[in-house]
């Protein structure tokens, strides 16, 4: 075997290169063609063909089975507007939490939910929700902290906390 693959591995890389892109995958094509070839050494007939010939037609099987599982498996989808409208599993998660996240937030009273809204989801400071809201900023802190409260009181309700 060693003197097979010696003799006649790069002529046979170079022949399979023709066919195949990839390098990786013209050297799995020779090593299955030089497998196939040991499998089957007792069948050969040196008086009859000649062994570089005889790997020759191993790997054009070899290149044949390739090509016609290839042909079986379906051909890959590349659309990325489709990709995007498929639903993944942290989308259903995230839409879960929202509606939970919502369903909580309809417990508060209006002023408790404002202030929630401008700290937490638009992101503003104290100062600035309390210019928004037209409060003083110690009461943005009160209903801050009493909001935070309701809120963990409401999702332990929902079954959400423990």
């Amino acid at each position: 075997m060693t003197a097979l693959y010696t003799e006649h591995h790069d002529v046979l890389l170079s022949f399979v290169r023709r066919y195949v892109r990839s390098p990786e995958q013209a050297e799995d094509m020779v090593q299955e063609t030089l497998l196939r070839a040991w499998r089957s050494i007792d069948k050969i007939e040196p008086s009859h063909v000649t062994i570089r010939s005889y790997l020759f037609t191993i790997a054009r099987n070899v290149l044949t089975d390739s090509w016609r599982a290839e042909q079986r498996r379906p051909e890959p989808l590349y659309d990325d507007e489709a990709l995007a409208a498929v639903p993944s599993a942290d989308d259903v998660e995230a839409a879960l939490e929202g509606h939970v996240i919502t369903a909580a937030l309809e417990r508060l009273s209006g002023e408790h939910r404002d202030v929630i809204q401008a700290l937490y989801f638009e992101g503003l400071t104290v100062a600035e929700s309390a210019s928004r809201l037209t409060i003083p900023e110690g009461t943005v802190k009160s209903r801050a902290y009493y909001a935070v409260r309701n809120l963990r009181a409401a999702f332990e309700e929902m079954g959400v906390l423990r």
